[in-house]
């Protein structure tokens, strides 16, 4: 028995955790040895541990088993007392060990939080951050999208096993997740379906991956404060997108920011906060991940994109001195919603500045 097979055993057992054998693997020297000692060597369903038979299943799927014991297990878990004791990935290995941000949020977002979720994730995604999340609907689908729309890679965590994906209406995502460069991962041995206590178990994968942790919208009760929350045990950065007042699509995310969380208003924000976090060699992955273009230099936001024609509706009727929303609506035919989300939209790409009164202007040179 090799170390990563030893690994394997372990994580079949679902009987013990990475604290337990790490434990064992200090009274005993080694991790084959702590296993060779341990007394409960069944699975969950009280048959025999058959880590042979698992490795059998992952080739046929086409999966990769990583363990702590491997090279390419993500460095940034490895650190962690409860670091995976072992990781099922479809898709590339590599892709786990890149400068990452996990993008969270609620499955019942609005369309302001989807749209936030999606254009952080591009924009970071572009400025060569990879974007990890939890392949749930809403925000997480989101914030993959983002970030596949400019090439980028994006790590999808579940909360169940790979040949138990959830939610179902996510595969074709996953797809193309994997088909893109980046990888949909799982803790949980082949079988293993999502229940109560595998989603709290992945959160704390998606947060140990990353930098930060960005919550996009969340109500107060929900898994994306349990990450964050998760992250903030790690001494990992945590910030949050603002929102309205009395949303309660947006209260997890101003009790967040009450609380310390950092708020950001745009990628740029993200950026400039975790950068000087990277490692020299972090910093080069960050570069090379990062979506190629002429006119901006290697760690740098790229420009903003072309704009739409709405975008373009809207600027045409704006000058230094500003106008309202409620005006810009009466002009241009727009709904209010529809202008709150393009006045943000112009604002993170800087084409806009927001005046008092509710009015925005063009922005100064």
């Amino acid at each position: 028995m090799q170390p990563r097979e030893a690994y394997i055993a372990f994580n079949l057992t679902e009987r013990i955790g990475s604290v337990g054998v790490g434990k064992l693997v200090s009274q005993y020297g080694d991790v084959m040895t702590a296993w060779d000692a341990y007394g409960n060597k069944t699975t969950s369903t009280g048959a025999p541990v058959d880590w042979k038979r698992e490795l059998e299943k992952a080739e046929a799927a086409g999966v990769q088993i990583v363990t702590p014991a491997d090279p390419g297990y993500p460095p940034q878990l490895l650190k962690l007392p409860s670091r995976p004791l072992a990781l099922y990935v479809r898709g590339s290995v590599e892709a786990l060990s890149l400068p990452m941000v996990a993008i969270v949020g609620t499955r019942r977002a609005t369309n302001y939080g989807l749209d936030q979720a999606f254009h952080f994730a591009k924009d970071l995604a572009a400025a060569g951050w990879a974007i990890v999340s939890g392949l749930a609907l809403g925000i997480d689908s989101q914030a993959h999208r983002g970030a596949l729309a400019v090439g980028g890679k994006t790590l999808g965590i579940l909360g169940g096993a790979l040949n138990r994906f959830y939610p179902t209406q996510n595969i074709s995502l996953a797809r193309e997740i994997v088909e893109k460069g980046g990888a949909v991962v799982s803790e949980f041995p082949f079988g293993r379906s999502p229940d109560k206590q595998t989603f709290p178990q992945r959160n704390h994968i998606v947060a140990g991956l990353s930098k930060g942790v960005l919550a996009v919208e969340s109500p107060v009760k929900s898994g994306t404060l349990i990450t964050c929350e998760i992250a903030n045990d790690m001494g990992i950065l945590v910030m949050a997108v603002p929102g309205r007042v009395d949303a309660r699509s947006s209260a997890g995310c101003l009790a967040l920011i009450r609380d310390g969380a950092l708020l950001v208003r745009h990628a740029g924000d993200v950026d400039e906060a975790l950068r000087h976090l990277l490692r020299k060699g972090e910093y080069a992955k960050k570069v090379a991940n990062e979506v190629a273009s002429p006119l901006h230099a290697p760690g740098e936001l790229p420009p903003p994109p072309p704009q739409s024609p709405e975008e373009a509706l809207v600027l045409n009727e704006l000058d230094a001195e500003g106008v309202s929303l409620d005006e810009l609506v009466r002009r241009t035919g727009l709904t209010a919603a529809q202008m709150n989300t393009i006045a943000m939209t112009l604002v993170m790409k800087k084409r806009v500045r927001f005046l008092p009164g509710n009015r925005i202007a063009i922005s100064e040179p």
